[in-house]
Formats: C-alpha cells, sequence, structure tokens
C-alpha cells in the first residue's frame, strides 16, 4: 500500500479511471469455459472429535504489505481517512473510505437458460413514456431515454414469471447483496491474476464463464418509487405515501452502461442537488426483484402506499410449486424476506419470520402457508427488547421468535424438519441429515445457523477467514455506516466447523424441494453487502468467490439431474457500492510478488464486522 503518493498522482489516476485512459484486453470468447483450479480443503477438528466440513483453504501468505490477488499479500485497508493507490469508496481519491453506503449504479443480470431480450435494448421500458409512468407511478425527472439498452430490476421478477408460464419447472435466482459490476471485475482479477477485461460481461468467476446452457448478460435499474417514508410497524400502516425524494435514473449522470466513464459518483450516491435521485436499500430492491413493483426504501413486498403485494413464490406455490429461500445472513434480512411476506418495515425481523414459517404475524393474522424451506442465519443472537420491532416483539432470539421455533419445530407437532448449529457436529452433516430425513418423511425444512451476529463465518480472498485487524479506531473522521461494521470479530475453529458454506446449503435446498416437485429457490450471498458497507475490499472479494461457488453448487446439481431443458437461473444483484478500481494492475500477479513458501493457515483469525445491520 503506497501511503506516501502524493494527492496530485491519486487524482491523475482517478482521472486517468474516469476518461478511460488506458485500453485493456478484450474479454476472452463468449465460447471459452473457464475451469478454476480447486482450493485445497482443510480439515478442523472439533472438541468432540469429528472433522470439519470441506472448506477452502487459506492459501500461503508472506506479511501483508501490499494490494495483491488471492494467493499473495492481499489488500489491508488503510483507516478509512487514508488513501490507497489502487482504490477507494466514494468521490474522493484522497480518501480511501468517503462513502460506506450504497450507490444507484446500474447493476449486472446474467441469466442461464432464457434471454433478456423481451426486456432489454428496444423493449426496455426506459424508452416507453407510459411504462414508465405506469412503474414509477409519475414520469420520474430525466429518466426517460430512447437510447437505454439498460432494463429495470422489476423486469427480473417479470423474468421468473415467463420462464415458469413457460413451462420450467425450475427457478433459482441467485442475489449477491451488494455486488456490482466494478466489485464483480475486482474478484475476477484477483481471482484470474490478470486484467481481462474493461467493459460488458467479463471473465474470471464462474458465473461469468459458464456455458453449460444459453446465457445472456445485461444491466438494469436498481432506483426505489422513493426514500424517506415513515410507517408504523404496529398498525402495519405508511403514514407519508412518497416520502421526502422520488426514484429515477439519469443515464446522463449515471451512466448509459455500468462502466461508462462519465459516471458521477456524487450522483450515484444520492448527494448531486440538481438531480436527487435517491440510492435504493435492500428491501425496496428485493421487493423489486421478487413482487415486479417499485417501492420505498424499507419496505418489505408493500408499495408505496403500504398495500400488500404477492411475491414470486407466493404466486407459483398456489400453483402447486415448493419455494425456498437459502442465506449466509441471517434468514429474515430484506432479502429472504421478499422471498414470502409482507410488512412496512424491514426491521420487524421475527414478525418477517413468522411470514416465512407459515405463523401468525402483525401482517397476517391468520398465517400464510409459509415457505416450504429456509435456511440462512440468526441463530444464537439474542435480544431482550428491540423498539424498532413492534409491541409484539419477544425477548429471546432477535431474528426468529422462540415461539415460533417451538410451534414449527416436527419434533412438537409442526411441519418443519428443524436442524440448527450443534456443537461439536459439522455444519454439513447436520444440513445433509436434516434433509435426508425432511425428504424421507415429508416434510418442510428448516435450517438455523451462524455465528457472531448471526452470519455465516465471511471468508476472505484467498478462501481463508482471517482478514487483518481492522484499523477503524485509529481514525477521528468514521462514517457512521463503516463504523457499524467495521468492528472486529474473531472466529473461532467451531464458527467455521459447525456451520455449512452457502453452497452446501444450495444443494440441500435443491434436494429437498426438487423432491416436492416444481420449484423456486432464492440464493442470496449477503456478505458482499456487509463487507461492502465496512470498505473491505479483501472480504468483498471472498464473498463474491463464496457466493459464485454456490451458483457453482446450483449448476452443478441441474447438470447432475440432466434439468437444463426444464431450469431457468439468474444470478443479480439488489444494489451496489462505490467502489473505484484506479489500478487494475494491483490486484493480478504482476502487481504484487509472490509469496514465500509456508504452510496453509488452519486456524480463522479475525474478521472486521459490526453489529447486525439495520441499513444493509
Amino acid at each position: 500500500m503506497e501511503d506516501s503518493v502524493p494527492d496530485q498522482e491519486l487524482a491523475r489516476r482517478f482521472d486517468a479511471f474516469t476518461q478511460r485512459a488506458a485500453v485493456l484486453p478484450p474479454a476472452v470468447a463468449d465460447g471459452a469455459r473457464r475451469q478454476p483450479a480447486r482450493r485445497a480443503r482443510r480439515q478442523v477438528t472439533l472438541a468432540g472429535g469429528s472433522a470439519q466440513a470441506p472448506r477452502p483453504a487459506a492459501r500461503p501468505r508472506a506479511p501483508r504489505a501490499a494490494a495483491c490477488a488471492p494467493g499473495r499479500p492481499l489488500l489491508a485497508p488503510p483507516p478509512p481517512a487514508g488513501r490507497a493507490s489502487w482504490g477507494h469508496w466514494g468521490d474522493q481519491p484522497h480518501r480511501y473510505a468517503a462513502w460506506s453506503n450504497h450507490s444507484n449504479r446500474l447493476i449486472p443480470v446474467y441469466t442461464f437458460g432464457m434471454r433478456l431480450d423481451g426486456v432489454a435494448g428496444p423493449r426496455s421500458v426506459y424508452r416507453d413514456e407510459p411504462r414508465l409512468r405506469e412503474l414509477y407511478g409519475r414520469l420520474p425527472d430525466h429518466t426517460l431515454n430512447p437510447a437505454a439498452e439498460y432494463f429495470d430490476q422489476t423486469d427480473v421478477y417479470r423474468l421468473q414469471k415467463e420462464a415458469a408460464e413457460a413451462g420450467k419447472r425450475i427457478v433459482v435466482l441467485v442475489v449477491f447483496d451488494g455486488l456490482d459490476w466494478h466489485t464483480t471485475r475486482s474478484a475476477a482479477i484477483a481471482v484470474r491474476g490478470r486484467v481481462d477485461y474493461a467493459e460488458g460481461r467479463g471473465t474470471g468467476l464462474f458465473f461469468q464463464d459458464y456455458r453449460g446452457t444459453e446465457t445472456d448478460f445485461g444491466f438494469c435499474v436498481t432506483s426505489p418509487a422513493n426514500d424517506g417514508t415513515k410507517s408504523d410497524v404496529d398498525a402495519q400502516a405508511v403514514r407519508d405515501p412518497g416520502g421526502k425524494r422520488p426514484g429515477g435514473y439519469d443515464a446522463s449522470r449515471g451512466g448509459a452502461t455500468p462502466w461508462d466513464p462519465r459516471a458521477s459518483m456524487r450522483y450515484l450516491t444520492g448527494r448531486d442537488r440538481d438531480v436527487p435521485h435517491p440510492f435504493t436499500d435492500s428491501a425496496a430492491s428485493a421487493t423489486s426483484l421478487c413482487s415486479g413493483r417499485k417501492t420505498y426504501n424499507d419496505a418489505i413486498n408493500v408499495g408505496p402506499s403500504g398495500e400488500k403485494l404477492e411475491p414470486i413464490a407466493r404466486l407459483l406455490q398456489s400453483r402447486g410449486w415448493a419455494v425456498g429461500a437459502v442465506s449466509s445472513v441471517p434468514v429474515s434480512h430484506a432479502t429472504p424476506a421478499c422471498s414470502y411476506s409482507n410488512n412496512v418495515s424491514r426491521d420487524d425481523y421475527q414478525d418477517i419470520s413468522r411470514d416465512l414459517l407459515g405463523q401468525p404475524s402483525i401482517a397476517h393474522r391468520d398465517p400464510l402457508p409459509g415457505l416450504d424451506l429456509l435456511i440462512g442465519g440468526g441463530f444464537g443472537v439474542t435480544r431482550t427488547e428491540e423498539a424498532d420491532q413492534g409491541a409484539n416483539f419477544e425477548p429471546g432470539n432477535k431474528y426468529v421468535a422462540d415461539s415460533t421455533l417451538a410451534a414449527i419445530d416436527a419434533a412438537r407437532g409442526g411441519r418443519y424438519r428443524v436442524a440448527t448449529r450443534t456443537p461439536d457436529r459439522r455444519g454439513a452433516d447436520v444440513l445433509a441429515e436434516a434433509a435426508r430425513d425432511a425428504i424421507a418423511r415429508k416434510l418442510r425444512l428448516f435450517g438455523f445457523f451462524g455465528a457472531a451476529e448471526g452470519h455465516l463465518p465471511f471468508q476472505t480472498a484467498d478462501g481463508g477467514y482471517d482478514p487483518g485487524e481492522s484499523r477503524l479506531e485509529k481514525s477521528g473522521e468514521i462514517d457512521p455506516l463503516h463504523k457499524k461494521y467495521g468492528g472486529t470479530i474473531r472466529y473461532t475453529p467451531a464458527d467455521v466447523a459447525e456451520n455449512p458454506t452457502l453452497a452446501e446449503m444450495t444443494t440441500a435446498a435443491m434436494d429437498v424441494l426438487s423432491a416436492k416437485g416444481p420449484f423456486w429457490l432464492m440464493v442470496e450471498a449477503g456478505d458482499v453487502d456487509w463487507a461492502s458497507h465496512a470498505n473491505n475490499i479483501d472480504t468483498c472479494i471472498g464473498a463474491i468467490e463464496s457466493g459464485d461457488d454456490a451458483f457453482r453448487a446450483a449448476v452443478g446439481w441441474i447438470e447432475r439431474h440432466d434439468a437444463w431443458d426444464e431450469a431457468v437461473v439468474i444470478v443479480t444483484s439488489d444494489h451496489g457500492h462505490p467502489f473505484v478500481l484506479l489500478d487494475p494492475r494491483a490486484f493480478t500477479d504482476e502487481g504484487c510478488p509472490a509469496p514465500e513458501p509456508g504452510p496453509p493457515e488452519t486456524q480463522p483469525a479475525a474478521y472486521t464486522v459490526g453489529p447486525s445491520p439495520v441499513g444493509e
């Protein structure tokens, strides 16, 4: 890390980035299919003597010093007010972390088993004034664009619905929470060890290179209907429809493509005084993905005025499909919540999980049927009070009320085979055993895991769980979100061993759901967002690799079952973050020296993450 690089040089590099001064090699031809070497697997012995589930091994490392690719000393972030010559978050190249929230960037969409012709280019809603008015409930300022190649995030809902109506029997929606084109490219460079593209679909990650079926690539707008809406959780009512700022997307400011050099970071972070379009949160964006409607930030499948919306999972379930969701973060966080629930507030976790698991909730006194499968985090996180969760909050588990856990458990007469993190047992074994039992007994499945604040252990770019210590406390000027996510937490060997990976969750989910017939599944890699809020590019890349492994597991399952004729997989994100990669070479083999050889690490070290996020 070049802490001594002068401000003039940083400004020059930022200008070079925005002007696209360097011409980089084109992407690898579409027909190429990467077969990357798999990471080595390690064994961690539990106290009871059983071995940990196979996990990616931490590659040998030299002392952290420079920005380098996995297998090299990697990207130790400077303090937020410090600087790094290779990149920064926000619009201030002299300050490493000038912004720790979301952005309004266009985000990538990859489809497998179907194409995007029906929503992109000439058929974009952004070229059509009547449809645009219908989408936003008005004509947004500076948003109509006759040349738009991009489409809208709500079109992802329509793609899923069209796939089912076309006779597909498997629909998998993979959501990398917080991913955008720029962080995807950063991860691809780090994985490949070289810079292979400067625009377009890209190459380097498995989901970029997979060609086992028809595939397409595009990008979409994520803007909410509005932000600033206030709601009443107990009344399940919206107090001020329309909120403070209406949404929209101005391509002349935000870019016509994700890699457009004209993009203004001040606009993309909602701070352009002339056109202050807000950026979305994970609730409004997941509502777009799952229910096909624009809404206000904070809403879980309710419209701008608080009206309940029916997500794709409930629509398909009413037609005989099995439906489920898996996530690397707590099960009632915004993205998995939108797979099924309704609530005016994303923070009402216990009521959201009641909807997800078919119990009476504040939004549904007569309970919804419930998901057929739910696997994710939240285990072990307890609270005595939670003002944001309303009057019916129960002290105990923050994300799933203890009474809900008791009511759903098949051991107590409920409909779910419940699998939870278990001391001295491999998480993969606990989950696989429960999945087999659920299939044999024709039960639903609920898997409840997690470490620390309820998430799965977050991996680093080299496949381990050992990012450097946070330097947060050494900085006097700190963004509140960076502070929230930037504390230090230490994983134990048990944390790693007793939790399944997102890929293992995905395989178990597809086994259980397929036993019931046609199925819809959401897979969320939620740790990309958490790492980005912490402005930690090391864990951001690691989270992208973890999600890529889950995609690999999903398509591997489809291939083993020879099911591509009846399957569709969509890979996308809910929103982006404003990471700017100034020096791509810093992530390559060329940009840093080879490490000194040494034994692989076998103990997880510290990870920088804060308490459970509210502004995910």
